[in-house]
């Protein structure tokens, strides 16, 4: 169970710490793809964390969001209305006729 120990030098842990900043993986996917603990790429995150270094939220991004939470808008409407089709043909269906 006990493996070999890795040992890592500060500038190592502050370029990784960098590259998962600039990386839209997460760290679960990194820590498999550079061979870290993820437990360890979080401790050295809240150690080594440069907020300057972190992407802003590109305008594309934002619009294509946007985009998507329309499209929801617009499909929640579309089924709220069919809802309240089918509780009216309910309704109507279901009275038995005198």
């Amino acid at each position: 169970m006990s493996g070999i120990r890795k040992s890592y030098n500060e500038e190592f842990k502050r370029q990784t710490v960098q590259y998962i900043q600039e990386q839209t993986k997460t760290v679960a996917e990194l820590a498999l793809e550079l061979d870290v603990p993820a437990k360890t790429l979080h401790r050295w995150l809240g150690k080594y964390r440069q907020f300057q270094s972190e992407p802003v939220a590109s305008s594309e991004k934002v619009r294509e969001l946007e985009r998507q939470l329309k499209e929801r808008d617009q499909q929640l409407a579309d089924l709220t209305e069919e809802m309240a089709i089918l509780k009216k043909a309910v309704h109507i269906f279901s009275n038995p006729k005198n």
